[in-house]
C-alpha cells in the first residue's frame, strides 16, 4: 500500500490569522499535488512569547478552527494532522499542546496530548509553565496505515516509540517546533534512529527560523523510510515538501530483517 505524504515546514509567529491563512494555501497546494495526507509542525498556529496571547489563541476541539481544517479535509479529499495545537483545558489556567489527525471525511481519527514536556532552564524554555503533559499513547487505524503521533520533545524517549510500534506503528510523526542551537546537533540524527530502530516511517514537520527575539527553530522537516533513507528533506524556508510512503516495502524489510522479534525484554 502506497501514500503520498506532504510535511509542511513553517515559521509560524503571534499572528494566528496570517498563520491560518498560510496553513489552508498549503492545504489546497497538497491537493492540487495529489497529496492523500498533509501534516503541520508542532503550535503552527500561534508561537510568542506573551503567555496571556497563548491562552486567547488557544482552541477546543469542538471549536471554529478544529472545525475549519475538518471542512478543509471534506472539500480536498484529504486527511489533515494539525501538528499541534494549544487546547483550553476547562477549569484550569494551562493548556494541552495537542496533536489532531482528521481523516478525508472530515472525522477525528485521533487525539494526542504531548506527553514530555521541554523543561530546559539552561536554554530559557519552561514547557511545564503553562502546559500540562498528557497521560496517553496514541495509534491509530488510518487511511494511509497504522499511526502513531508524537510530538517534538517525545523524540528523546525512545522507549516510546517502541512502545508505539510494539502497538503495531508503522507510520509514526514528530511535528515539532525543535530549537535551532539543539536541532543542528540532534534532530536528523535522533529521527534517523527512531526510524532504524523500530523499522517505521517516520513523518516530521517543523519550525524553521527566527519566531521572536531568543526563539528560532531548526526546520529541515523530513520523511525517514524504515531503513534511515531520507525521502524528503525541506530547505531553509516555508515550504511544502513530499514523499511516498510504501507500507509493502516496510513490510518486506521487517520480513527480512525480523529485529522487532528478536528483541529479549526479560533480559531488560
Amino acid at each position: 500500500m502506497k501514500s503520498h505524504v506532504g510535511v509542511v515546514q513553517m515559521n509560524s509567529s503571534d499572528n494566528v490569522e496570517g498563520n491560518l491563512a498560510f496553513a489552508k494555501l498549503k492545504i489546497e497546494q497538497a491537493a492540487n499535488e495529489g497529496l492523500d495526507l498533509i501534516s503541520f509542525p508542532e503550535t503552527f498556529l500561534y508561537i510568542g512569547n506573551d503567555h496571556q496571547k497563548k491562552r486567547n489563541a488557544a482552541q477546543t476541539l469542538n471549536g471554529e478552527v478544529v472545525q475549519a481544517f475538518r471542512d478543509l479535509a471534506i472539500k480536498f479529499k484529504l486527511s489533515i494532522l494539525m501538528g499541534s495545537i494549544y487546547e483550553q483545558i476547562p477549569d484550569d489556567d494551562r493548556l494541552f499542546n495537542t496533536s489532531i489527525l482528521i481523516n478525508q471525511q472530515g472525522d477525528i481519527d485521533a487525539i494526542y496530548r504531548k506527553i514530555h514536556l521541554f523543561d530546559a532552564p539552561l536554554l530559557g524554555h519552561q514547557e511545564s509553565d503553562g502546559i500540562k503533559a498528557g497521560s496517553n499513547t496514541v495509534v491509530i487505524d488510518h487511511e494511509i496505515g497504522k499511526i502513531g503521533l508524537t510530538i517534538c520533545y517525545d523524540l528523546r524517549f525512545p522507549e516510546l516509540y517502541r512502545n508505539l510500534t510494539a502497538q503495531g506503528a508503522e507510520i509514526i510523526f514528530v511535528p515539532s517546533a525543535f530549537f535551532h542551537y539543539t536541532g543542528q546537533h540532534h534532530w536528523l540524527q535522533l529521527l534517523t534512529a527512531r526510524a532504524i530502530e523500530n523499522q517505521v516511517y517516520i513523518v516530521a514537520p517543523n519550525q524553521w527560523g527566527e519566531h521572536h527575539q531568543g526563539r528560532e527553530s531548526f526546520g529541515k522537516s523530513v520523511i525517514i523510510d524504515p531503513w534511515g533513507s531520507i525521502k524528503c528533506l525541506a530547505e531553509d524556508k516555508s515550504v511544502l515538501a513530499s514523499a511516498e510512503i510504501d507500507l509493502g516495502y516496510l513490510r518486506e524489510l521487517r520480513a527480512s530483517m525480523p529485529l522487532l522479534t528478536h528483541r529479549r525484554p526479560e533480559l531488560y
